[in-house]
């Protein structure tokens, strides 16, 4: 006997205790399309967005750089975010991510470093706070990976 489900997106809206609906805090879902170019070279899209994705890194970014790309600008965003909410000064930030990947096929992500480069008068405990609500919290992408991969964070400030 099939089942067939209403995605949640398109269910009707429910009223939350403080009148929002929850429809209105429902993420779409992700869709896009990509398109086999030449060797191993795509072209995707979606939305309005387009990229390249190659696997000799030539063209575009291969498709684990494109996925530690997301890890770092997930964080990243969600770092600024808070900091700013905050109002905590914050001029700058860089992030550095490398990624160690396992030996044997796959050859998948097994670890992630983060390391943030602050610039601003940003207290430190609030840098740590951040961090630790994106990683715990609000990155969506770390959320969407395997939950044996380990991830360590550090930072740095300076005026």
């Amino acid at each position: 006997m099939a089942r067939h489900f209403k995605p949640v997106w398109q269910e009707p809206p429910r009223a939350l205790a403080n009148g929002v609906t929850a429809l209105s805090q429902m993420k779409p879902p992700v869709s896009l399309e990509l398109v086999w170019e030449h060797d191993l070279v795509f072209g995707g899209r979606s939305g309005d967005v387009s990229m390249i994705l190659d696997s000799a890194a030539a063209a575009g970014p291969s498709p684990l750089q494109a996925l530690a790309f997301g890890l770092a600008g997930c964080m990243a965003m969600d770092v600024v975010h808070i900091l700013l909410k905050g109002r905590h000064g914050l001029r700058g930030l860089k992030v550095m991510l490398a990624g160690e990947r396992a030996q044997e096929n796959p050859h998948r992500f097994t670890a992630f470093t983060v390391e943030f480069a602050v610039t601003g008068p940003v207290p430190k405990d609030q840098i740590q706070r951040a961090i630790d609500l994106s990683h715990e919290k609000y990155c969506s992408v770390w959320h969407s990976l395997r939950q044996d991969i380990t991830l360590d964070s550090r930072f740095t400030v300076s005026e």
